[in-house]
């Protein structure tokens, strides 16, 4: 073969294999078939619980919700148009609100504490709500971020420098539409039939905090006025997967588009507050709010408006039976600190959890979700151990004993009480197996609230 043949064939050589690697490294193409294969990272499924962080300008007339301005100037609200022209000048605009975001009080090693002892395993920290103003320093946007206006720092930096090595994840949230954006409301004029709003603004951005932050969970939302055609979605998730510098490890939602809740993208959100009541096919997560009537801080809640610990463990234990992850919302205050109801409430959680984790971190649905029985029984499996259930009961049984129906006809070897190391006596019974339960003082309750049951299957 002549050196000019050899030389020919090296070249061939080498252009296979630039093709191959490319081919292997463009592992997702830009299709739903193909980004919908993706699956969904073991991290997230193991860690079941998450804290929400709704935090912006709106948390400074903090009335309302996060979506006061909208209710104010774009779809009016008659409440919030005369709370307005009672208590500002007739020239104030939202703009004038963004100088009070100051979160002078904001301690993120304080707010890590409380997010550790809550035992949530990730949270999700809002980056831009659809008011458009950024809790970090962007380069896409001037003037309307948290680098130049109000706290005058890198707030969602802070917070992630804060949380290394304390195993909590860090993800973020991104609203794509814009109220009032006017590169927005041109394309919207368009009929959509321009893209300036993507191309220009939202997918500099969405690179931006992907490059800078690398979060392991890109929460987005706010996309429900267009398909996902117009949000070139399955482009920028194929660059996300492919190219990205979270590429193996990051977790998305299905909120690209009109046409994507509970069909396309990562874990379906589906709706906010979503539970299916039975198991789905796909992973699935419980977005919710500690209080019922906002995701912002709201000065004028009132105490009825926020979940009971009680009722907190209910939505906790009835998500996680489904097999759904459960996201929490907490909504700081502009000065920077979460409210002690929220405190609170979290604290609580977190105490539940160091004694009955085993039957919410790493479980899977069983066979059965809630009890034959009873109604305020809920049942989770060990993912590392099939012959291991949980039951997990809302109340202390009267009389000290329980029947299982759904257990009626299974054997089974040992049952524990989560927390205690008090005998507990079992036998199956007609209509199920009956369990009863020791005589406890409430300094030997191995929590108050909501009881596990470890139970052994043969």
């Amino acid at each position: 073969m002549s050196k000019s043949a050899l030389k020919i064939s090296f070249l061939l050589c080498l252009l296979c294999i630039f093709v191959v690697t490319l081919t292997e490294s463009q592992k997702y193409k830009p299709t739903w078939e193909s980004i919908d294969s993706r699956p969904i990272p073991e991290w997230y499924d193991d860690a079941k619980i998450g804290m929400f962080i709704t935090w912006g300008v709106y948390s400074v007339p903090s009335m309302s919700s996060e979506w006061f301005w909208w209710f104010w100037k774009g779809q009016p609200q008659s409440y919030i148009v005369d709370f307005m022209k009672k208590y500002y000048p007739p020239k104030w605009t939202y703009a004038d609100f963004a100088k009070d975001f100051r979160a002078e009080f904001y301690n993120p090693k304080k707010w890590r504490d409380i997010i550790v002892s809550s035992g949530a395993k990730y949270i999700v920290f809002t980056s831009k709500h659809s008011d458009g103003y950024s809790l970090y320093p962007t380069n896409v946007t001037y003037q309307w971020n948290s680098r130049d206006v109000g706290a005058k720092r890198d707030l969602i930096g802070d917070l992630q420098v804060a949380l290394k090595g304390s195993g909590v994840r860090f993800g973020l949230y991104h609203a794509m539409i814009e109220w009032f954006n006017p590169i927005w409301l041109a394309d919207q004029r368009n009929n959509l039939t321009t893209q300036h709003y993507v191309k220009d603004y939202i997918f500099p951005q969405l690179r931006e905090i992907i490059n800078t932050y690398k979060p392991d969970m890109l929460w987005n939302d706010a996309g429900w006025l267009a398909p996902s055609w117009y949000w070139n979605a399955t482009v920028f998730l194929a660059w996300l997967y492919n190219e990205s510098p979270v590429k193996d490890y990051i977790l998305t939602n299905d909120r690209w588009g009109s046409d994507c809740f509970c069909k396309h993208g990562g874990v379906w959100t589906c709706s906010d507050r979503f539970h299916p009541g039975h198991v789905m096919p796909h992973k699935w997560v419980n977005a919710m709010t500690i209080d019922k009537g906002s995701w912002g801080y709201r000065r004028n809640a009132d105490l009825r408006d926020f979940y009971t610990i009680e009722e907190l463990l209910k939505e906790v234990i009835y998500t996680i039976s489904f097999g759904g992850n459960i996201l929490i919302n907490v909504g700081p205050t502009s000065w920077g600190t979460l409210a002690p109801i929220y405190e609170e409430r979290f604290g609580q959680l977190g105490s539940w959890l160091k004694v009955n984790g085993e039957a919410i971190y790493k479980t899977t649905p069983w066979i059965h979700q809630n009890d034959t029985l009873s109604n305020r029984v809920w049942y989770t499996a060990s993912k590392k151990d099939k012959s291991t259930i949980y039951s997990l009961l809302l109340d202390w049984p009267v009389d000290n004993e329980v029947t299982l129906g759904a257990l009626k006809d299974i054997p089974v070897s040992n049952v524990t009480l989560l927390g205690s190391e008090a005998v507990m006596k079992f036998s199956q019974e007609s209509v199920g197996l009956r369990v009863v339960f020791p005589y406890l003082n409430i300094r030997q309750m191995p929590c108050l609230w909501a009881w596990s049951l470890k139970i052994s299957l043969q």
